[in-house]
């Protein structure tokens, strides 16, 4: 074995190996199901895919422009119209990346200096802290209450200083299925108002929002779009998260700034997926039923579990659905995550990793993303537990 003669002084040395490829590398040792990293067991469109062949076959295969293919910007300029009323450039406000979470890195890189402070809620997807402390950045960390998950917006209003240069919204919310509403978006807008804050908002399950509820973007509201970065994914709606591909969102000025950043950390990305993409966007049913199809997944296989002693938390948005399994357990979430793998066959995401400092609450996330028989084996063990 190779080993470095020298000090490493780490810059992330609380961190570890993500959960979700922790857990996911223990389901499949164990053949267990795999209700934990968040992906579909089901396939692609078959017309995204031929698309996808179209393009490399016509020899779409070097490098697209930095800022993405003209077309797919423009496509996602009509669709934000289309969904939320306002119009963002093609050429000035819209970026493709490869992936939500290098948009949101690209973000926090263009914007965090030393010492900068940055205010994320928790329990917080695992990629916004580290990012921060990569960059200099200070993290302040804000509680969402279990069982609803909601903000204490004047406890954030407290936390706020000169300092402050980001806050980081996510919504629907990984890990809890939660949503922000209107309240939310006017507290935030508020707060904001007259300061240097941006905000980053990750939206990358905009169309998974169940229950006629709408999805409260930041498109919505005049004073945060001026300060804010949107993160978009299409492998979240086009159920192809291997593809990684995002796009991002900003003002001229803020959009100048992230692609500084960008075009160091990636360039470009995928060119044939970006073309495919830019077709399919063409036809509104390709996202506009979204909503309908994965409610009535998570509707499935809730009732599938509903007789079993697992709690059932309200998903009012996300392919995640949470449960509190206080009443077979006393476990830490993590123990009893993995004796769900190693002695019944169930992979599930423990909550507390999503945590600083890993609160125990005895509730888990499980993924709904999968095909009818998926979801059957997986109840049948849950409500044998």
């Amino acid at each position: 074995m190779i080993k470095f003669p020298g000090i490493i002084k780490s810059k992330l040395p609380r961190t570890g190996t993500s959960i979700f490829a922790v857990m996911s590398q223990l389901a499949n040792e164990h053949k267990a199901i795999n209700l934990s990293q968040g992906f579909p067991d089901f396939d692609v469109s078959p017309k995204l895919i031929e698309l996808i062949s179209h393009y490399m076959k016509k020899g779409y295969n070097q490098y697209a422009p930095m800022t993405g293919v003209p077309l797919l910007r423009e496509r996602i300029s009509e669709k934000i119209e289309k969904t939320y009323k306002i119009r963002y450039d093609p050429d000035k406000e819209i970026n493709i990346t490869a992936g939500a979470t290098q948009g949101i890195y690209a973000a926090i890189a263009c914007m965090v200096r030393d010492d900068d402070e940055v205010i994320i809620f928790e329990p917080a997807y695992d990629s916004y802290a580290p990012a921060v402390q990569l960059c200099g950045g200070i993290v302040k960390y804000a509680r969402m209450e279990p069982p609803d998950y909601n903000i204490n917006w004047p406890e954030v209003a407290r936390m706020v200083t000169h300092r402050t240069r980001m806050i980081i919204i996510n919504s629907p919310h990984n890990p809890t299925g939660s949503i922000l509403r209107e309240k939310d978006l006017l507290a935030l807008q508020h707060l904001t108002k007259k300061t240097d804050i941006v905000v980053l908002s990750d939206e990358v399950y905009e169309h998974l929002i169940y229950d006629g509820e709408p999805h409260e973007s930041v498109c919505k509201y005049p004073g945060l779009v001026e300060r804010s970065f949107v993160i978009g994914s299409f492998g979240k709606t086009f159920h192809a998260t291997g593809w990684k591909m995002g796009y991002v969102l900003a003002p001229e000025n803020l959009m100048k700034e992230f692609r500084k950043s960008h075009q160091f950390i990636v360039f470009t990305c995928n060119t044939p997926v970006q073309h495919a993409i830019a077709d399919y966007l063409g036809d509104e049913k390709n996202y506009r039923d979204l909503h309908s199809f994965y409610q009535k997944k998570r509707d499935y296989f809730v009732d599938g579990i509903s007789s079993s002693r697992f709690k059932i938390i309200p998903c009012h948005g996300t392919y995640f659905q949470l449960v509190d399994y206080s009443r077979i357990s006393d476990e830490s979430e993590m123990d009893f995550a993995t004796r769900l793998i190693t002695e019944y066959g169930i992979g599930s995401i423990p909550v507390s990793p999503f945590y600083h400092q890993r609160d125990e609450n005895r509730v888990l996330r499980l993924c709904f993303a999968k095909k009818e028989e998926t979801l059957d084996k997986a109840a049948n063990i849950l409500c044998k537990i």
